[in-house]
This record gives C-alpha cells, structure tokens and sequence, in this order.
C-alpha cells in the first residue's frame, strides 16, 4: 500500500509454495500445523457433474442455463442455484476426504474458478492433492497494498469528458470494482446527491452491501452500488482485529478511500486541509459507480484466499472493470510468474470482459523490478504531474534554502530558536527532545513568536514522531513557525509535502541542514564566562507552499517506479512482454481520505491525503478505462489496453522526451530519456485514447495459446483452466498486443500485428525508427483500411550485432485523418548472423 511519511513500498504476496497435482511436496512435511490452502479442481470433473445437475433441472422445469461468459452481468437464478452446488460439491469431496477428521473451510470458488480454500495440516493438504478430482494446491500466500489537478493535466474537462458531454456524464453506466482496504461511505466524494443528473444503477449490476455497526443501513447508493469485505482466510490464522481493522466494507486504513476517488470520485469536492483550501477534487470518471471488495487490512495486509474470493465476486457482481493495488513482494515460484492464483482468476476475468488494471510496483528504479507480469492485466507505473508544490525559506544572510511542507509562509523575518536551546529544566534527560513531540519540555517564553527549530531524525521515518505533533508543540509554545532539519543520519530520504497548520517547512537534504544550523550557531552570543546564550542572532523567512507552481518538465517516471523486462521466472528469463504497459500521475495526489484513516498519521482526521505510488497510478486508468468503456461498450478488455496504449505520449508538456528518474538518492540529477521498460508505450492521453482510429484486440483463446507455448505449462493449465494445449509455439511476441519485445533475437524474426479500424476510412502511411542492433523493415508501408475492416502488419526484424543490452525503437502509423499508433520495439539480447558464422 503507497503511503506513511514518504512513500508506502507495495511489499506483495510472499509465495510460500506450489503443489501440482500429486507431484506436490507435502508428503514429507514435518510440521502439523494447520495452514489454509487453496485447491483448484479440474475442470473437466467439474462440469461433468454441473451438467448432469443442470441436465436434471432442466428436466424439472428449470430455464436452460445460459454460458456465464456470454455476458459478464447479472448472474441469473441458475446462476445461484449453480453456486450453491458447487459449494455443497466442494463439500462432499472434503467429506469424503478427510472423514472424520477436523478442518475448516474458508470458501468455495464457483464463477471463475472451481477450488475452495480450506484451513487444514500439511498431512491432510497431502491427501487432498492425491485425489484425482484435485488440480493442484498453493499454500495461502501473504498480500500488502501496493486529486485536485490531474483532470486538468490529462485534458478533460476540455477534451475526453467533453466528448462524453462534460463531467456529468463521464463514466455513466460503468461499474469500477476495487480490490482494496474498503471505503469511507460517508465521504462526500461517494455521495449519490448529484443536483444535475440522478445515478441510475446499471442493470447489470447485482452485487450487494453489507450492513454491520461499522456500515450501517444505508451506506451504499446509487454511487456506492456494493461493498462486501473478505476476511476468513485471516480470521483463520487468529490475526484479525475487528477494532483495527473493522469486520466491514469500512476502511479502516485510508488508501482504498483514496484510490477509489482517484478513479470515481465525485466532481468539484472542495479539498480543506489543515484548514487551507487547496481546489476541488474529482475521479477521472466522476459519474461512474463504485463497486468495493474489501480483502486488504491495515494492521496484517492481507491473503490471497481472501483476494481471489474477491475477485470471483466482483466478476460474479457484474463489474467492468477491476482496479487492484497488490503485488508479489519477490517472483511467484515454479514454471512461470504468469501461474498464479491470482494472475489465473484475473485470466478468467478477463475472459468474462472485465479490464484488470494494476499497480506496476514500488520496487523501482531497478531493471526487472516490475511485479505485475501477465499480458491479460494492464500494469500501470506512477509519474509526475505539473502541479508541484514547494516552499523555501530565506535566511538573515541572504541564502535560500528549499524545502517541503504544505504550510503557508510567514509574513516577515523571525529569531529562529532550536529546540535544544528552549528548554525548560524537566527535559534535560530526554534524548529525543529536539524533535519537539511534547510542548510541556520547552520555555514557552524562549519559543513564542519565534520559528522553532527542530530535528528530523529517523525516529519520523519509522513512525514514532511526527511533523503533526511537532507541529502541534509549536502552536502550542506560540511560535510563529516551525523550521525541521534533517539528522545527517537520515541519508537521501525522499519526503512527500505534508500539511502544517501554521507557517512550517522541512529541510529534506542534510547538507542544507547543515548550511541553517551553521548560521544558527555562528549567530548566537554567548556569555564568555558561564557560556549560556544571550543572544539569539539568526533570523528567518519562511515562503509558504500553499500555493502550487507548475512545471514544464512534466511528466516524468519516479524513481520508485517499477522497471521491465517482465520476468518470465525466477530465472534469467525474460517475458517477450512489455511491462510496464505505461504510466499515470502516481506522485503527490491528492485523493479522498477515510475518516478513520490510519496510514498516514499526518493526515488522520483530514478528509482528503495527499499520497505517492503506482497506487495512485492505476486507479487514474481505471477512471479513463470506464470513459473508453462507456464510448465503447463492445470493446474487449484488449482493445481498451490498446486505445490507451498505442495513443499514450512520449514528450513532456515542453516537446521534449519524457525523463525516467534512475537513483533513489537525489533523483532529479539521476535522470535520462524514459525507455518502454521504464514507461511502456509512454504516459496515457486521455482524450486520443477514445479516438485511437486503429486497435490491437487479443482473445482469451490467445492468451492459453501463450501459456500453451510455454515449455511444461500444458498440465498447469489445465489445471487452472481447464483448457487442453495443442501444439503451439506461440511466445509473447506473436500476441497481438500494441507492442513487440523480443527478450532474444536470434539472427532474424518475423512477427505480425493484425490491425483493426473501428474510425472511418482511412490511408496509413508506416514509419519505424530500429533499435539499436537491429535493423526493421515493416511492409505494408501505406495502406488504405475501411471502417471496420483489418490490416495485417508485417514486422521483419534483423540482429546486425552481438549485444546483450536493451535497445529500442518505435513504429508509427499516420492516418490522413489525423490518427497516430505508437507501436514501442524493444529488443535485449541480439545475435547476429555474421557474428555466429564466425
């Protein structure tokens, strides 16, 4: 989950273990602990006995039950009644397993995936795996969770909702799903109160809201269409606290508040914090609805038991689209990153048309860093936008020095005093006074009308001190501002802006710390005899960061980004996929926040946060995914990957390259042009992304295609699926996706692209710039595509020399109706011909 004091690093689901099949690794296990685990059933075994009790309601009357994949809605009375026999099936076989024996089931699978997740021994799990209605088991693995301006700085309210005749009616009709920590339903960014338009709840929509003490009759509307939490994996475990974390849709951390506004929030919310006014917020679809599965918690994370119930609901629900904040923490085990239950139960989302967004990861600037890896999930990485905000402060000896705090600035210049030298005769003895967490400590006299110096030590970092209580300390001594100066021990700390009520700043660099502390002391006057102060000499003024300043070098990738190539395994492998799929605004948004918000204490108590991470990321595509969605609502989750990828941006707001940061540690002077691994296709444009002209569109057919040509994946997908592999050589490259990587070109590869044009007639004319060691050739190089027709794409690529590191190109499409499709290359390692000859 993205948050705390800086940055919240997603840390993800540890993978504890895969057992397929009966080759699984339980036999020998010495412990007899109960654990929950996760068993999938094969398909086949399954719909033999769903068709036999279908055969036999049908029989007794019952309507013909109708393939819950022509229609990712409703969930019809068969539907149910199916669900209900699944569940007492899942039953009978644990029954007749495990006779006698104690166990728990924690829940049944039934619409995307038919498995249950049961808290059992090692020894049992064993016996469990060996039956012959048993896929395989995954040992129950540990998940964590990974805005005033941004419409404005991706075009909106001029461009993608005025297409969709303004912000009214942005989203309307589309239900966004949210794999989160829960949701504030009293927040007004939720509320359904809208004087120009009524909130008319899709018909495709059954989900439902729970009612407890925490969520009370009432809570969902015709915004909030459903909200339902899922615990039972953590309950069994003995973890879970109803008074921390709510036994509830309730968020009880904040960060799920926060990114569902992000997506849908409503328009023109007023942003007060720390009593200053800071605009007015809105989602990217403000009239889309909102749908919360609440799995993730703030005192322990979460499981993945509880995440794949939540998704088999959601899809159950009938949402569009499904936005997720959860990563793996290090690379899932076994054949492929891609086999995971997860990654399998969004596979079946998708297949149900559901777009799956998720966040690419904290764990950047690192190569390979990325953790979110299959073609089917659209992985988002965070960048900036143009709305910074900062504040300095100007010292008696004419140096400015820059700093961080949303606080406003002082009217004139003020001694400064340091906490250590304001102290009363109670504090001598506390070492961590400097940090100003007690008011009691000081002389008020010394501190009043004075801007207070205290120390920024790692004991902020880890939570145990806050600028909110130092701040507090200071308004309570009278002070006229506050001054923090960060402990040289605290090295290349990268600080988010945080809300002061009185004039404040932060000093994030320990240099600069240096430079006001070796004012402050050459300043002061000393008696020569008993050494106390006389005198304090240095003054101050503190320039306010209420009001933002707006930067042309926007966007650009931070650094905590995650980065490809996508992993395949945990080998030395590499994915022919590009991941990222692109970046959003991720860095300092401003979003709703829960009332009971407990991640950031700087901003518990306030209504709206402002956070930083691909958290932030992703929910800014899910919004324009419910735009594009609205437009078309034919299009498969692929073609709305497609409209927002092969029209995203490669140049800033200035028309120069868009810059990835590449260093934690001063990371505006680590910086160079961004690279596909670094942001995909480029940053998204919302308004091009509902005009794209031409689309990439893939098959759920051809995603197992590309499992299937993964060495050894026949009997895991199967397992998963149920889908029996063929022969097939497919790798990622011939997915029909809005990109090509190859991870190794061996001397010469052809790869395809089939083309379809959903805007009017059109002439193309092809362009293509080549990686670096390679030569390209793509034929046709004009080309006329009717309205609704396709165009196959031919893409030759060439090693021209022995190289292992990453080289990249682009292909351009140039309508003569004014449509552009950006096609990223990017190419690792290359083998030349001449060069293997030799």
């Amino acid at each position: 989950m993205e948050g705390s004091v800086s940055f919240r690093f997603l840390v993800g689901a540890i993978f504890l273990g895969i057992f397929v099949g009966c080759g699984c690794s339980l036999e020998n296990a010495a412990d007899s602990a109960t654990a929950v685990y996760i068993v999938t059933l094969k398909k086949a075994h399954f719909n033999e006995e769903l068709n036999l009790k279908n055969q036999y309601h049908s029989r007794n009357g019952g309507s013909q039950r109708v393939n819950r994949f022509d229609k990712p809605s409703n969930i019809s009375h068969i539907d149910r009644m199916n669900g209900s026999y699944v569940s007492q099936m899942h039953d009978s076989l644990l029954r007749r397993v495990l006779r006698g024996e104690k166990y728990l089931k924690v829940y049944s699978y039934h619409y995307l995936i038919n498995g249950f997740a049961v808290l059992v021994t090692p020894q049992q799990a064993f016996k469990l795996a060996r039956r012959r209605e048993v896929s395989n088991i995954v040992l129950d693995f540990s998940v964590k969770t990974a805005t005033t301006h941004t419409p404005q700085f991706l075009g909106l309210p001029r461009g993608a909702w005025a297409q969709e005749g303004g912000y009214e009616t942005a989203g309307v009709g589309i239900v966004i799903g949210f794999i989160d920590t829960g949701i504030d339903p009293t927040h007004p960014s939720f509320n359904d109160k809208s004087p120009k338009q009524t909130y008319p709840v899709p018909e495709h929509f059954s989900g439902i809201c729970e009612v407890t003490l925490d969520f009370p009759s009432g809570s969902c509307n015709r915004k909030l269409v459903g909200a339902r939490h899922f615990a039972a994996s953590a309950i069994t475990r003995g973890i879970f606290n109803a008074t921390k974390d709510f036994a509830s849709p309730f968020d009880g951390d904040g960060h799920g508040t926060h990114t569902a506004s992000i997506a849908a929030g409503n328009h023109g919310v007023p942003v007060i914090v720390a009593g200053h006014d800071f605009g007015n917020a809105s989602g990217m679809a403000p009239h889309s609805h909102i749908a919360v599965y609440k799995a993730l918690y703030k005192s322990f994370g979460g499981f993945a038991a509880d995440v794949v119930a939540a998704i088999d609901q959601a899809a159950q629900d009938g949402v569009d689209i499904i936005n997720l904040s959860i990563t793996p923490n290090r690379r899932p085990p076994g054949l492929a990153t891609f086999f995971n239950p997860i990654d399998m139960a969004l596979l079946s989302a998708v297949k149900a048309g559901i777009f799956v967004v998720q966040a690419a990861g904290n764990t950047g600037p690192s190569p390979k860093s990325v953790a979110s890896f299959s073609p089917w999930i659209f992985s988002v990485g965070a960048s900036t936008h143009d709305r910074v905000y900062s504040n300095s402060i100007l010292l008696g000896n004419n140096i400015t020095i820059s700093g961080v705090g949303l606080a406003p600035g002082t009217d004139d210049m003020y001694m400064l005093v340091s906490a250590i030298h304001a102290l009363n005769d109670t504090a001598a003895k506390d070492m961590y006074v400097s940090e100003c967490q007690d008011a009691s400590k000081f002389n008020h006299t010394l501190v009043q009308g004075n801007l207070l110096i205290c120390s920024y030590s790692i004991r902020f970092v880890l939570g145990l001190s806050t600028i909110k209580q130092a701040s507090e300390t200071a308004m309570n001594l009278s002070a006229a501002g506050v001054v923090f100066a960060m402990d040289p021990f605290v090295i290349s700390y990268q600080l988010n802006p945080v809300p002061m009520r009185l004039p404040g700043i932060i000093i994030p660099s320990p240099d600069d710390s240096k430079i006001l502390l070796q004012y402050y002391n050459s300043s002061l006057e000393k008696d020569e005899t008993t050494r106390k102060i006389v005198k304090f000499g240095a003054v101050a003024c503190i320039l306010g960061g209420i009001k933002p300043n707006f930067s042309l070098s926007a966007p650009k990738v931070m650094f905590y980004s995650a980065r490809g190539p996508d992993p395949e395994d945990n080998s030395v492998d590499n994915a022919d996929i590009l991941k990222p799929n692109l970046v959003a605004p991720g860095n300092s948004i401003w979003a709703a926040w829960s009332s009971r918000g407990a991640e950031s204490i700087e901003f518990q108590g306030e209504n709206f946060a402002m956070m930083s991470g691909t958290s932030m990321a992703a929910p800014h595509i899910a919004g324009l995914a419910a735009l594009i969605k609205q437009k078309f609502p034919t299009f498969s989750p692929a073609a709305i990957g497609s409209a927002l990828s092969t029209t995203a941006s490669q140049h800033n707001k200035y028309g120069g390259p868009i810059l990835a940061q590449r260093a934690y540690a001063n990371p505006d002077s680590n910086q160079s042009p961004a690279t596909p691994f670094d942001m995909g296709s480029g940053f998204v444009n919302a308004t091009a992304a509902l005009d794209p002209g031409l689309i990439f569109d893939t098959s759920y057919n051809d995603y197992t295609a590309f499992l299937c040509g993964i060495n050894g994946s026949a009997p895991v997908l199967l397992n998963y699926t149920g889908d029996s592999c063929g022969v097939s050589t497919m790798n990622g490259a011939d997915l029909n996706m809005p990109s090509i990587t190859i991870s190794k070109l061996n001397q010469s590869r052809k790869v395809q692209r089939m083309l379809t044009n959903i805007a009017g007639n059109e002439t193309y004319i092809v362009g293509w710039g080549a990686p670096n060691g390679v030569s390209v050739k793509v034929t046709p190089k004009r080309f006329f595509v009717a309205s609704g027709q396709q165009q196959i794409l031919n893409v030759f690529l060439n090693a021209t020399m022995n190289s292992t590191t990453p080289s990249f190109g682009r292909i351009g499409l140039v309508g003569n109706s004014g449509h552009v499709v950006n096609i990223p290359l990017s190419v690792i390692v290359k083998i030349s011909y001449h060069s293997t000859n030799s």
